[in-house]
């Protein structure tokens, strides 16, 4: 068993992942199509849209890190994993980064740029709904892909070297609460920008989809790095927290200077009446 501070490390490291994941481009997608949806239809909810989907993901992160926790003593993630995962990652981080820059060069000046994701645009007709239920499940039906699974089953793995099924679920937690973070604030961002649809909006939109290409691409970028260069590899050994809590910093900043133009552009409209 490892040391009490090396746990509370290892909790952080995962709070932070979750927050990460939280901000890929599925979720900031889908939040955005769940969030118009229930605008129409049930306004005091869409808001809550990024919180409903994150509790039905984290759920079965939890039961995944259950299961790992139960069956690692007879059973070890296959070395193979990391490798396959990492390539399915550069792959799928690239085009989202591509079809995320497209989004926002080809947008008509007078519209919003929908941030784009993969499985977002092959399950859109999920979005059509509106029950809190409904749309955990959505989010629970997200998390059945390779990479949601992969990542909750290797930290549940290293959980066991602090203890057992317990300690992985208490990593399955600190990784959902910190999506749970990042998904709440996105929908009840997104509820605004929807709720506005106005010039602010629309270049706050343009900010944030320029964001997730530019980190979409950053994260496949040294991801290929790290496959291809053992140095680059073994440098960023110990740097998990510092790189997630980068691109959690990054965009925040991305929402700060998005509202600032927003502001700007107001400011610069009621002068100019």
């Amino acid at each position: 068993m490892e040391s009490p501070k090396e746990w509370i490390a290892l909790l952080a490291l995962v709070f932070v992942l979750g927050a990460r994941h939280g901000l890929d481009a599925d979720h900031l997608a889908t939040i955005a199509g769940l969030t118009r949806h229930n605008l129409r239809l049930a306004p005091a909810r869409a808001r809550w849209c990024g919180s409903l989907f994150s509790l039905g993901h984290g759920a079965v992160v939890m039961l995944i890190a259950l299961a790992v926790g139960v069956a690692s003593s007879s059973w070890q993630v296959p070395a193979w994993m990391e490798d396959l995962g990492a390539w399915i990652s550069i792959g799928f981080l690239t085009l989202l980064g591509t079809l995320n820059l497209r989004a926002v060069l080809t947008a008509p000046a007078g519209e919003m740029v929908a941030t784009i994701g993969l499985k977002a645009g092959l399950l859109r007709r999920l979005q059509a709904t509106s029950h809190p239920l409904a749309i955990a499940a959505v989010g629970a039906l997200f998390a059945l892909s390779f990479d949601t699974m992969s990542q909750a089953a290797l930290f549940a793995v290293t959980a066991t070297r602090h203890g057992g099924t317990a300690h992985a679920l208490a990593l399955g937690a600190a990784f959902t609460l910190g999506m749970l973070l990042a998904d709440g604030i996105n929908g009840a961002w997104i509820a605004g920008l929807l709720r506005r649809a106005d010039q602010r909006a629309r270049i706050a939109s343009r900010v944030m989809g320029l964001t997730v290409a530019a980190i979409s691409f950053a994260v496949a970028a040294l991801g290929l790095a790290r496959w291809l260069h053992a140095d680059v590899s073994h440098w960023y050994e110990g740097k998990e927290l510092l790189a997630g809590a980068g691109v959690i910093v990054f965009l925040t900043a991305a929402f700060i200077v998005g509202s600032w133009l927003a502001r700007c552009v107001r400011v610069a409209e009621a002068t100019a009446n």
